[in-house]
C-alpha cells in the first residue's frame, strides 16, 4: 500500500502537505515542484508567492491549530 500523503495544520501558519502529490490549477495544469516532497500552501492571504507560503504570516495571522472531529457526513 502506497504511503498516504499527510497535511500537517501549522498553528498560526501554512498548511504543509509531505508525500507524493501533484499540485494543479483550476485548468489542470501541474506546477513545477523541483521534486519536492514537501510544500507549505499560505492560509493567511499575506504570501506573494500564492499558492504558497513565503512566510509573510509572521505575526499577522493567528489560530492554535488542534485536531477536531467533523460533525457526520450529510448524506
Amino acid at each position: 500500500m502506497a504511503e498516504k500523503v499527510r497535511i500537517i495544520v501549522n498553528s498560526n501558519g501554512s498548511l504543509k502537505v509531505e508525500g507524493d502529490f501533484v499540485v494543479v490549477d483550476a485548468d489542470n495544469n501541474e506546477y513545477g515542484l523541483g521534486g519536492r516532497t514537501m510544500v507549505s500552501f499560505c492560509r493567511c492571504g499575506l504570501s506573494a508567492n500564492k499558492p504558497f507560503c513565503d512566510g509573510a504570516h509572521k505575526g499577522h495571522f493567528e489560530h492554535d491549530a488542534k485536531a477536531f472531529d467533523l460533525p457526520p457526513k450529510k448524506v
